[in-house]
């Protein structure tokens, strides 16, 4: 990997992003409920969960929230309505007044889509620390992934995320919703080869039958075997499979340490490459242990809070 593109590949903080609950912005009662959860992330949807005749209602309260609420750990995240709708202005207004961590843009098909979203931020002196996440969630969003992706390697990029949306891929491929999710399989890993190849997270889709926490807990191992980052969830019972399982393993803890010792060892000062109880050990395994410990880390902080 080129300089140029290292130095944009980790351009934010280490993040946890295990669990992104999304929350209906017209929903009182979830919206209240948010600060006392075991959530990564929350996405407050101003999109689909909101009727047209209720999308400024949604808005109001949503911007209330934000004003009078502490999240603490928790990353904010709106979801607007498409530009090609009337919401999009009043969504976007709302977005600058209350500065949430990022802004999810739905149904994105070409870099253009986050890149005018990223103009329209910059134009308005928005922090650079409000980010971009895009829904990829149609045929054309996935054929495209990897031009998406791509636009977040700009130096005026705000991409930081990928979520996949299963619901309106099935509909428009007709594939049918089925455990295992066999058929959807290739796609879902097209998306996360095309956010690994430029650096960003990507989050797994919903699993819509809450009830069934047996299926949901495999949903999230399959994507975890996959390379997701994290899921996207309907319901505060999924929090806790979702975290168990995109989050680091005993095991791949004590991985990660073996790993960074040995290369913060002045023996080994200089090395790319060392031998570890007869396995050949990469420089670039000890970044990614670094990685994990950071998230380790994190997690225990958030463990010790009262």
């Amino acid at each position: 990997m080129t300089s140029e593109a290292s130095s944009f590949r980790f351009h934010h903080p280490s993040r946890l992003r295990r669990s992104v609950l999304t929350v209906p912005a017209i929903n009182d009662r979830a919206l209240d409920k948010v600060t006392t959860l075991d959530c990564d992330a929350v996405i407050f949807d101003l999109e689909d969960s909101v009727a047209e005749d209720r999308k400024a209602d949604a808005r109001h309260k949503l911007l209330e929230f934000l004003q009078n609420s502490d999240l603490g750990h928790r990353e904010r995240i709106v979801r607007i309505n498409a530009s090609d709708t009337p919401h999009f202005r009043e969504d976007m207004r709302l977005v600058l007044q209350c500065l949430p961590d990022a802004v999810l843009l739905p149904k994105v098909e070409e870099p253009v889509a986050v890149q005018d979203v990223a103009d329209l931020l910059g134009e308005q002196d928005a922090a650079e620390g409000l980010r971009i996440w895009a829904m990829i969630e149609t045929p054309r969003g996935v054929l495209n992934a990897a031009a998406i992706a791509s636009s977040g390697r700009t130096s005026d990029s705000r991409l930081d995320a990928f979520v996949v949306g299963l619901n309106d891929l099935r509909k428009a491929t007709g594939i049918p919703a089925a455990p295992g999710r066999t058929y959807l399989v290739p796609y879902l890993m097209q998306v996360v080869l095309a956010a690994r190849a430029y650096g960003l997270d990507v989050i797994d889709s919903v699993s819509n039958d809450f009830h069934d926490l047996e299926a949901f807990s495999d949903e999230c191992a399959q994507g975890r075997a996959m390379g997701f980052d994290g899921k996207m969830l309907i319901h505060p019972a999924q929090i806790e499979a979702a975290n168990r399982h995109f989050g680091p393993s005993d095991a791949a803890i004590a991985e990660a340490r073996l790993v960074a010792d040995a290369f913060s060892d002045p023996a080994h000062a200089g090395l790319n490459v060392i031998n570890i109880d007869g396995r050949m050990i990469e420089r670039l395994h000890a970044e990614e242990a670094t990685r994990l410990l950071a998230k380790v880390e994190l997690i225990t902080a958030r463990k010790d809070k009262p």
